[in-house]
């Protein structure tokens, strides 16, 4: 099983990192495209800069707060869902 191979050289943490976060970076580019909202338009609702927005959209960079992922989804009129799920589920 994949899960247990990327466990066991320590590389599970890392890569379901980036998944989740290239997930939610396209949900987010969705969403501005739907809206036809530009990212300056974006940053200028988030109240943040557009070097901000731009690493949260960079699916390659993991280190965005909760906070921020929680603003942008407020700006496009959607809710964060953060949850936890059993490790063990298939």
């Amino acid at each position: 099983k994949l899960d247990e191979l990327l466990e066991e050289d320590g590389t599970l943490g890392p890569a379901t990192e980036i998944a989740l976060k290239r997930v939610i970076a396209w949900q987010i580019e969705r969403a501005m495209a739907k809206s036809r909202m530009t990212k300056t338009e974006m940053a200028r609702r988030m109240r943040t800069s557009r070097a901000a927005l731009h690493r949260l959209l960079d699916p390659a960079n993991p280190s965005v707060t909760l906070r921020t992922m929680d603003r942008a989804a407020a700006v496009l009129g959607k809710r964060l869902r953060v949850e936890l799920v059993d490790g063990k589920a298939a």
